[in-house]
This record gives structure tokens, sequence and C-alpha cells, in this order.
């Protein structure tokens, strides 16, 4: 069976990513397709990572953290890549939770203020 590869455009459109987005993801070397003279191709091992990097953004992962994250991989294999995941999972928990926190407070805030104003709108 043949291996998959896609195009520049193929992987923009396969992920709704910007061709300036996966530029980027080249610079900041989270992502290494095979050249071709000017054209770029993604095999499967560029297709899992992409996935995985949009998974860690949809997260709020940083992309530092992404490629040092894909990194581990490469250089420790697996087990020390969930490992490190498992801890980069639990500080993003605790940041959601505090940021949860907060905008239950703005909530309740912004909706005693509009319950006040709409009184006050009613009363003149």
């Amino acid at each position: 069976m043949a291996e998959t590869r896609l195009s520049f455009k193929e992987m923009c459109s396969k992920f709704d990513v910007t061709p300036r987005t996966l530029r980027y993801y080249e610079y900041i070397e989270l992502l290494s397709p095979e050249r071709q003279g000017r054209s770029r191709f993604y095999g499967p091992t560029e297709i899992a990572r992409m996935t995985l990097i949009l998974r860690g953004r949809r997260w709020g992962f940083s992309l530092e953290d992404l490629r040092q994250w894909l990194l581990i991989y490469e250089n420790e294999g697996s087990e020390k890549q969930l490992a490190t995941f498992v801890e980069y999972a639990e500080r993003q928990i605790s940041e959601l939770r505090e940021k949860q926190v907060e905008l239950e407070q703005v909530i309740s805030e912004l909706e005693g203020l509009s319950a006040s104003i709409q009184k006050d709108l009613g009363a003149a």
C-alpha cells in the first residue's frame, strides 16, 4: 500500500490552517516536510505531528511546550513523552480551573450590573 503523502496545499486544507501557519510551524521546527525542489510533502509522521500540534493548541499548550514534547519522543521515546504530557496536562488543567473561577466571577458581576441597569431603566 502506498504511503500517504500530502502536498502543502492539501495539508493546509486537511487541517484548515493558513499557509502562513504551516510555514511558521516548519520555521519553528514543529514540522519537517520532505522537499522535492520547491514542493513540500507531508508523510504520515508529519500528519500525526500536525494532529498533535492542533490538539495541543486547542488545549492551550504553548508552541514551545509542544515543540519540546515532540522532541522528547524523538530523543527519549514514548514513555517519557507520555509522562511529560501528564505533567503538561496537570499544569494546564490547574491554569484552566483558575481561569474558570475568574470567568465565573466576571459573569456574576456582569449579570448583577445588567440586572441593576435594567431595574433602573424600568423605573425611569
